[in-house]
């Protein structure tokens, strides 16, 4: 009975896998006459930019059967022969580490930085543009450390599809970073005497909130700031351009009416926000919207005393 088995095996297998045409690689998103006649010559009769069909995602099969072509042979009049068929796949290539390294480099724009690739992806990928961006990049617990983080990419192919891949790496470069040179307080302006910078070998975590002296000098802190502490965006913000207890020149207008008056601010704020501010002569608070430094705005059918 094995030997029965074994001979109706040998029997049809070749026949099987007769019936299953090798796929025709290509790397557009459509497939076309040409791409056909490349394959059976005898639809070299068919005008070559004629659409049959598209090009299947990665790792899939378009397959013409025999009675597809068939099909096409008697709309076009093509004399076809024989029992034929066509397949057709994305064309795919293994991901090349050298490209990696390229498109990380070009993301991270520091020139100096050593990236190391730990593992990445294994399987194959579209033909296509590799493309890193920094927002997809892990980041470590702390700048020193030197296991490998995940970073996220694509393969942009064909008429902008994305295909997704990824990379452990290790990533080391000089950081330069704004450190407060001594303790910095909320409410006061950050003078460059209480700055300095450092530079150190590790992790560019700061990559995605990289701070210039210039961005800093003139900011103030939104909290209490300990020396030795590295300046980041959340940590400062533009200072008040009327700030608690200063007093304010006021203008009220009405129509065409402008009054011009002298209040006392009850709380800080910036260009375009709203403020309470108190009468020097009525002792009523009512609101007006900060128009500059030391200046601010009513508008009498918003004016609310309260």
């Amino acid at each position: 009975m094995r030997r029965y088995f074994l001979v109706l095996l040998c029997w049809f297998a070749p026949r099987a896998w007769a019936q299953a045409p090798a796929c025709t690689p290509l790397q557009d998103d459509r497939i076309l006459a040409k791409d056909l006649a490349a394959v059976i010559p005898a639809f070299l009769l068919i005008p070559p930019e004629t659409l049959l069909g598209n090009t299947p995602p990665p790792g899939s099969q378009h397959i013409l059967h025999h009675s597809d072509l068939l099909s096409l042979a008697q709309r076009y009049a093509v004399p076809l022969e024989g029992d034929a068929s066509a397949c057709f796949e994305r064309a795919m290539e293994p991901l090349d580490r050298n490209r990696l390294l390229e498109a990380m480099r070009a993301a991270l724009k520091i020139p100096d930085a050593r990236i190391e690739l730990a593992e990445t992806s294994l399987y194959p990928v579209p033909l296509g543009k590799i493309e890193f961006g920094l927002e997809r990049l892990g980041t470590p617990a702390s700048p020193d450390q030197r296991s490998p983080v995940l970073w996220r990419g694509d393969v942009v192919y064909g008429e902008g599809h994305r295909f997704a891949i990824w990379a452990r790496v290790r990533i080391l470069a000089q950081c330069k970073e704004i450190v407060a040179a001594e303790d910095l307080r909320p409410g006061r302006v950050i003078e460059p005497a209480q700055l300095r910078v450092t530079a150190e070998e590790g992790f560019p975590v700061s990559l995605k909130q990289r701070l210039s002296m210039e961005q800093v000098v003139g900011m103030t802190p939104v909290r209490p700031i300990a020396a030795g502490s590295v300046l980041r965006p959340e940590l400062i913000s533009r200072p008040n351009d009327v700030g608690r207890g200063e007093l304010v020149e006021i203008e009220v207008r009405s129509g065409a009416a402008r009054l011009v008056l002298t209040a006392r601010a009850e709380s800080g704020g910036r260009s375009g926000e709203t403020i309470a501010v108190r009468n020097l002569e009525s002792n009523k608070v009512f609101s007006a919207q900060v128009a500059g430094k030391g200046k601010a705005i009513v508008m009498t059918e918003f004016m609310k005393a309260e």
